[in-house]
């Protein structure tokens, strides 16, 4: 028999070091997979594109920053809802009627110009998204409905919205029934801040939300209501905070930065609204907050370590024709590993001989 008893005091320098072991575990099992489907080609060449090419390249680093900017700003969302228990699994679904939600005002204002429009389209993408956010936290406030179910289930419901709209109001009337809008207008896009890229601001932004973060957390009272409630609800509730208005904003917070996270690609990398809008990154950003133990700044460095695996892992398509699933699997299997290495921290494994 196998079993796990807590351990008295946990390990300081474990928690450390256990995102380091979950990656160095991570690149292990990765050199074995790779050892048996590849034939002819250097294991050692593929671990470069994946690993080190999008840091040393000048057009894969830039890249790397763009795919890293809305894993940033969906995880801290999602990081703030988690301290407190709430599980926003659907921050996929706020992402994508974010995005329709300010690109439909890019669209309506189309060749107005104006600094006003970024603003307004942006105002508009964080109200979509927790508005989205909303129905979730209305239907556990008032029915105890879990948000897990409720969020997931809202994704399917916003991507086939988003379908819908590509193909209806939005479509581009000069596009031959393409199911795509307009490009935006010069105003309607995220300005560049490196030349020649596609990095635009949208990074900055998630920067200094992360700062914003921390020191709500650390110094706000809400922080401090957050974590009481995630960690000793019943505590919570002799202090006198309100379960609902935790659950509440949240969900809002979490629904409104995956929704700003959702004009930004929009607005800036996609330059349109498209089908391909969904990028995956509302789920990849869940791994990107466990990854950061939900802490605002862990997130800048969680989060560009998936970007790299996604950069390397379209790089390692490209040229060693691998199987675009190389991505998930990274992605999986270093989750896997930072939670089992978590398990090993909290408790201790014992074998139990049984008489027969």
């Amino acid at each position: 028999m196998i079993k796990l008893i807590p351990r008295v005091e946990n390990s300081k320098v474990m928690i450390l070091l256990s995102p380091l072991l979950a990656m160095t575990l991570t690149a292990l099992t990765a050199l074995i997979i790779f050892i048996f489907i590849l034939d002819d080609i250097k294991v050692s060449s593929v671990f470069f594109t994946l690993f080190v090419l999008p840091l040393t390249d000048s057009y894969l680093f830039p890249e790397l920053l763009v795919k890293a900017a809305p894993l940033m700003i969906i995880g801290l969302g999602l990081s703030i809802g988690f301290r407190a228990g709430i599980w926003n699994i659907g921050a996929e679904g706020q992402y994508v009627i974010g995005g329709i939600a300010g690109g439909a005002v890019g669209l309506y204002f189309y060749n107005v110009e104006g600094f006003w429009l970024l603003p307004l389209m942006a105002i508009a993408s964080i109200l979509g998204g927790m508005f989205y956010a909303s129905i979730a936290a209305f239907l556990r406030i008032r029915y105890q409905v879990n948000e897990i179910l409720v969020t997931l289930m809202l994704t399917y419901v916003a991507v086939l919205f988003l379908s819908a709209m590509l193909q209806g109001p939005l479509r581009n009337p000069a596009g031959f029934n393409f199911p795509e809008s307009r490009i935006f207008h010069d105003s309607a896009m995220l300005p560049i801040i490196w030349e020649g890229t596609r990095l635009h601001i949208g990074f900055i932004v998630a920067i200094i939300l992360s700062f914003v973060a921390w020191f709500g957390i650390k110094k706000h009272m809400f922080g401090m209501q957050i974590k009481i409630t995630g960690s000793a609800p019943r505590a919570a509730k002799f202090a006198g905070f309100n379960d609902n208005k935790t659950v509440l904003y949240s969900l809002l917070i979490s629904g409104g930065l995956a929704g700003l996270a959702g004009f930004f690609e929009a607005s800036g990398p996609a330059g349109q609204l498209t089908p391909g809008l969904p990028q995956f990154y509302g789920f990849t950003a869940i791994i990107v907050a466990f990854l950061a133990r939900l802490h605002p700044i862990g997130i800048l460095f969680s989060a560009l370590l998936i970007a790299l695996s996604y950069v390397g892992g379209e790089e390692v398509q490209i040229e060693y024709n691998l199987p675009s699933s190389i991505t998930q699997i990274f992605q999986g299997m270093l989750l896997f590993y930072f939670l089992a290495c978590d398990i090993l921290i909290k408790y201790k494994v014992v074998l139990n001989k049984t008489k027969n």
